[in-house]
């Protein structure tokens, strides 16, 4: 990128670039559904070779790029970011930043400038890049941007922008906050196994180096993925389990409260019914006595 005759701006073939004029739409940005996210400008540049932009104050927008092909490198406040295919980069606003396309490999860009109370609900100023780690992903994200062209060749009405803020927020989602497949759906079948193994034993008194040893991995690991998606610890997930046997027990099977202990595990029934009134609120007797619904876990 040494010969800065070979930049140019935009102007690209077969590129798509909408501006909002936000001035003559003032009052839409400052209704409650779109003043939290509101879009400026969006485009498409397709095989973007020699794409320079540089912007030595920034913009009053936050600008997301979303690189389908190619290569290109982003630099904000002289940190250099380098993007390729399936990356998304946000640059914050109000930032001095340059990007521009490899030489020999040029990118193709989806992007759009936004802005909104909600900006800082997003982890922009982090400024990192994404990877869209699957075909599913990268399909998300070319729907949504087609859908925010499609709306903006139609009438600006109310009613559309807050259909865009609305398209805007769900990528930004998509982006930062929804679970990468490959590693979600390695924790998911790790977290199905253990519960699986939870209600298989529920009768036992299990302890976490035992399901440990018994999946082979380590407790660190199972008390993490247990906290992200059941917020509770494995032997509170698995007491927890165990009261709600309780429950059915109490009320289905007509088993006096010594009985539903002794079937759990417990040897001691008053340290059962501790336990009992803890995660369920009342103790045993009142449970079974009563038509109590407020299970707490």
């Amino acid at each position: 990128m040494s010969d800065k005759l070979l930049f140019k701006q935009d102007g690209f073939k077969n590129e798509q670039y909408i501006i909002i004029p936000t001035e003559s739409f003032a009052q839409h940005a400052e209704h409650p559904l779109i003043r939290g996210l509101f879009l400026t400008d969006v485009g498409y540049f397709p095989n973007a070779a020699y794409h320079y932009k540089e912007r030595k104050e920034g913009t009053g927008e936050n600008i997301l790029i979303y690189c389908t092909e190619g290569k290109g490198v982003i630099e904000v406040k002289d940190k250099r970011y380098a993007i390729g295919m399936n990356e998304v980069f946000c640059i914050p606003s109000h930032s001095q930043h340059k990007y521009y396309a490899s030489q020999e490999d040029p990118w193709s860009i989806l992007w759009v400038h936004f802005k909104g109370e909600n900006t800082n609900f997003f982890p922009i100023q982090e400024m990192q890049v994404i990877k869209m780690n699957s075909s599913h992903a990268n399909n998300r994200m070319m729907f949504l941007f087609d859908l925010l062209f499609r709306v903006l060749e139609r009438n600006y009405t109310l009613g559309n922008f807050i259909y865009l803020s609305q398209v805007l927020s769900l990528m930004l989602s998509e982006i930062y906050y929804r679970e990468k497949v490959s590693e979600t759906g390695k924790q998911n079948k790790y977290l199905t196994t253990v519960i699986r193994y939870m209600y298989n034993n529920v009768h036992q008194n299990i302890s976490l180096d035992m399901i440990a040893e018994q999946l082979d991995l380590s407790k660190s690991y199972l008390n993490a993925i247990f906290k992200k998606y059941t917020q509770k610890s494995p032997i509170d997930f698995f007491i927890s389990l165990k009261m709600q046997e309780a429950c059915k027990l109490l009320k289905l099977k007509d088993m006096h409260v010594y009985e539903v202990s002794r079937q759990l595990g417990y040897e001691d029934q008053y340290y059962f019914s501790r336990i009992f009134k803890k995660v369920i609120g009342v103790s045993p007797k009142e449970y079974k006595q009563g038509e109590h619904i407020n299970y707490k876990g």
